[in-house]
């Protein structure tokens, strides 16, 4: 074989291994992508488990603080003090979570949640008590 045949087929390994290399790039975007996907998903599961635990956790004994989710100590926190009427910033207080605005603004969603579900009633605005 001469050193024409020998860069001829160098060119053409080179060729066919550079157009495998773009299919394999194209390949890994489109399962990076479906990953993605799948993860958000995948952690939507999460959130609506951990809010259902926290549901059920009104009939059954409270999960250790350390495990809870913000929904479970907030439900937690109403069924040791069922009398009691909570305003969010005295919740947090309770509860030890931060008293920043954009805390108090998501534990109130989370409240109006609730409220919705039947598990809490509003006396007042802006303030919440466990349903009787």
């Amino acid at each position: 074989m001469n050193v024409t045949e020998l860069l001829r087929l160098l060119q053409a390994e080179h060729d066919e291994t550079a157009t495998r290399a773009d299919h394999l790039r194209e390949q890994i975007h489109q399962l990076t992508g479906a990953l993605a996907e799948v993860e958000a998903h995948l952690a939507e599961i999460v959130t609506a488990g951990k809010v259902i635990d926290g549901l059920a956790l009104a009939d059954h004994e409270p999960a250790p603080a350390e495990t809870a989710t913000v929904y479970q100590r907030i439900v937690t926190a109403f069924n040791e003090h069922p009398g009691r009427v909570f305003r969010v910033r005295d919740l947090h207080e309770l509860l030890g979570l931060p008293t920043d605005e954009p805390s108090i603004n998501a534990t109130r969603s989370r409240l109006g949640r609730l409220v919705r579900q039947g598990l809490l009633d509003q006396p007042g605005r802006g303030r919440y008590q466990k349903r009787t």
